[in-house]
């Protein structure tokens, strides 16, 4: 399960419509397995089919999490016009089985937020828990 703060939610799917129609792209920080924080960044792809993450801006991430003392929960990223499920390329892609792979789609203007737990083919939607 995915326990994420309000705040976290709405800011990401604040992001969503502001980046639309490219992808939005980020990481969620948690703290005691509370997603708290959440780190917006550039889809260096500025596509609206697939995103990439700057390294610069992951290395950068990564230390203020660190600094912080959080964890790297989760990588997010938008589906501006398609389902909240993980494409081919994000199934891929997805090569750290330990995080959760949450999406936001913004399909017909109505945001659906999903996570899901990727390891190799296997994709297992995960339940999520705003608090």
């Amino acid at each position: 399960m995915l326990r994420i703060e309000k705040e976290v939610w709405d800011g990401i799917i604040a992001q969503a419509r502001r980046e639309a129609p490219l992808e939005a792209c980020g990481y969620l920080a948690a703290q005691e397995g509370i997603v708290v924080r959440h780190f917006p960044l550039t889809n260096a792809d500025a596509s609206a089919e697939h995103y990439s993450l700057k390294p610069e801006e992951q290395f950068a991430a990564v230390r203020q999490m660190r600094a912080a003392g959080l964890k790297l929960q989760a990588v997010y990223h938008s589906h501006p016009a398609s389902p909240a499920r993980p494409s081919e390329e994000d199934i891929k892609l997805a090569h750290d089985s330990e995080i959760s792979y949450v999406i936001v789609s913004l399909l017909q203007g109505a945001e659906t937020v999903k996570s899901f737990s990727i390891k190799g083919s296997l994709v297992t939607a995960e339940d999520i828990e705003v608090i």
